[in-house]
């Protein structure tokens, strides 16, 4: 079972950087990546959860109609992305509850931040996916934390997919960086491990970010736009090939619940 998500936002990334990116062109960039993305999934009859801003939400209502008519789920990546407050985690769920008609169980934290498990049942969510279960220099450490799904205070956790042994995350830094045949032997791995693969993107890995005004490290734009493209409609026929059965993050905790 594959469970392909999408953290869908303001591409504001180059702002980390010192960059200089205005919020039309964070929009943009999203919106033109997130219908690559829905396109290759429909190519593909591939259902996945896609966990949006508020922001990009209100900017977007048209793909979000779109994504949901197509039987993909739609979960909160909280309102902003990089302006957290907890009460943003209750009034994200409900904003998009109200803009969308749609029931919004899931949540993941911008940036896989840590967040208080209490506080995310009280907002009324089902599972958290802002788990990253490995280390990394300078944003998290997370080896002691379970690979596999489990409950915490309630909520089910569900970190993204590692490699068995070493924890090498299958995030979409190593998808970029990564030869695919390694990244492949990694996911086989890690889906033999766990019984199940969770793994993530955004939607602007799938457009043109090889801007100089951005002033992004080549780490983070290597095989973006055209080249992702082309290299995840591979990483998905290889999944059909080996008979993988793609699901919905939320139809997933139904199922192990």
């Amino acid at each position: 079972m594959v469970l392909l998500s999408f953290d869908i936002e303001e591409f504001d990334m180059p702002l980390e950087y010192k960059g200089e990116i205005s919020f039309e062109q964070q929009i943009q960039i999203s919106r033109g990546g997130t219908i690559a993305i829905l396109d290759l999934l429909k190519k593909h009859n591939a259902k996945a959860t896609f966990f949006s801003t508020v922001v990009f939400a209100e900017n977007n209502q048209d793909l979000i109609k779109r994504l949901l008519d197509e039987g993909h789920e739609l979960a909160s990546h909280t309102w902003y992305h990089s302006d957290y407050k907890n009460e943003h985690l209750k009034s994200s769920r409900e904003r998009l509850l109200e803009l969308f008609n749609t029931e919004v169980v899931g949540l993941r934290m911008p940036r896989m931040s840590p967040v208080d498990e209490e506080e995310v049942r009280a907002a009324g969510y089902t599972y958290n996916s802002s788990i990253n279960p490995t280390y990394l220099p300078g944003r998290y450490n997370n080896l002691g934390i379970s690979k596999r799904y489990f409950t915490k205070k309630g909520v089910v956790q569900l970190p993204a997919s590692v490699s068995p042994n070493f924890r090498v995350p299958l995030f979409w830094l190593s998808f970029h960086n990564f030869p695919e045949f390694i990244y492949r032997y990694l996911a086989k791995r890690s889906w033999k491990d766990n019984g199940y693969l969770n793994i993530y993107f955004h939607p602007w890995e799938f457009a043109d970010i090889k801007n100089p005004e951005f002033k992004l490290p080549n780490f983070t734009t290597k095989d973006t736009g055209k080249a992702m493209i082309e290299k995840f409609d591979s990483f998905l026929t290889w999944l059909d090939k080996n008979k993988r059965k793609y699901c919905t993050i939320k139809d997933f905790v139904d199922i192990i619940n």
